[in-house]
């Protein structure tokens, strides 16, 4: 049967007659996500070099900054330059508006993807939040009774999810002077070859053309199809935490797990729910602290790698809720209480990579990652 490398406060002998070597003293069951400000900032110069300087760069934080706190990167986007957020929720807005009025960037604009509602006028009002109005009828609500503030118009160029169509365009007639600005989302921007862009493209300066409005259509992926997408603002999100389809991006995040135990598996023995991995030889099975209720997907169990210093250690077994398993037996001088880096220490471990491995996108990565880490900032403006 296999057996465990035991969690001890001295050394002790395993079957072989080997010494184990004890637990460090500050060990610690909690895994640990490491989130590089300065990475972020960099990643906004980046994608803000890619336009003219007449372009405005925003930043996109909605999902909590993708996961990674909208708190703290709001506040370090604001000192590198970004002077326009974008969220999805008006909760979300009046958390982020909190947080840049404390670090004294209360000037940003703050701007809600999903539009308005009338039940929440009042946390648009206290919070100075502007919508951007998805329909003829959030924008007859905005502006009834005089507004509370600017918003922007958003135009349905093809993506058939939000957004004012032409037909509906012409029923609102002049736009009210408080819409700051008109903008589109692209369906196809991380493709550059589709030709849905174009389309898309097509259709935004046929409906803004007339309105005499700022335009904004690109995010990251618009951002990266060059200057004919850029018009007067754009609004990169995903490029700026380190994920496709921006190559050029730093890595943002890194996330170890600690070892909490080792077991030797002998050849045909099985690891994991479901008994999904064999051990095909004398094996060392790493059990870390981490799992799919850390935003660990499931899927990706045995599909891929994690790094133990500088050596790949494959997962094996399927992924659970609080563990994942990982075969450390060509990294011999691994021991309980090391960290093994999950996310982000290389290509083959990049928020991306993992994503290909759950067969999913890394979006999805990034905004599951779990509230049970210790999570560690560095860097910013």
């Amino acid at each position: 049967m296999a057996a465990p490398h035991p969690a001890a406060q001295g050394p002790t002998a395993s079957p072989e007659g080997r010494e184990e070597p004890a637990l460090a003293p500050g060990a610690s069951l909690s895994a640990h996500l490491d989130i590089d400000l300065a990475a972020v900032v960099r990643n906004w110069r980046a994608l803000d070099a890619l336009s003219a300087p007449a372009v405005e760069t925003a930043a996109v934080v909605k999902a909590d900054a993708y996961g990674l706190g909208a708190a703290v990167v709001g506040p370090a986007l604001a000192a590198a330059g970004a002077r326009r957020f974008f969220v999805a929720l008006p909760g979300e807005g009046v958390a982020l508006r909190t947080a840049l009025d404390r670090a004294g960037h209360g000037a940003a604009g703050i701007w809600i993807l999903g539009g308005f509602m009338p039940g929440d006028r009042a946390a648009f009002r206290d919070a100075r939040l502007a919508p951007v109005l998805n329909s003829a009828a959030q924008a007859r609500a905005w502006f009834a009774d005089g507004p509370d503030g600017p918003a922007a118009l958003q135009l349905d160029t093809g993506m058939n999810r939000l957004g004012v169509e032409a037909a509906e365009l012409a029923t609102l007639g002049p736009l009210p002077a408080g819409v700051a600005f008109v903008m589109s989302h692209l369906a196809c921007a991380d493709d550059p070859g589709d030709a849905m862009n174009a389309q898309q493209r097509a259709r935004f300066v046929a409906m803004a053309g007339g309105l005499g409005r700022p335009a904004s259509l690109a995010a990251t992926g618009g951002i990266l199809l060059g200057p004919d997408y850029h018009f007067a603002l754009t609004r990169p999100g995903v490029g700026l935490y380190g994920g496709h389809p921006f190559a050029g991006a730093e890595t943002v995040v890194r996330l170890r797990a600690p070892i909490i135990q080792i077991r030797d598996v002998a050849p045909g023995e099985k690891v994991g729910y479901g008994a999904a991995w064999t051990a095909a030889r004398p094996s060392r099975i790493a059990t870390l602290s981490a799992g799919y209720a850390d935003g660990l997907l499931r899927a990706a169990g045995g599909r891929t790698v994690a790094r133990l210093g500088e050596r790949a250690v494959p997962y094996v077994g399927r992924l659970s809720m609080d563990l994942l398993t990982v075969d450390v037996t060509d990294s011999p001088d691994a021991a309980a209480g090391d960290l093994v880096t999950v996310l982000g220490a290389t290509p083959d471990t990049g928020v991306d990579a993992l994503a290909g491995a759950a067969g999913t996108i890394g979006y999805e990565i990034l905004t599951s990652l779990g509230t049970r880490y210790q999570r560690h900032y560095r860097g910013g403006a």
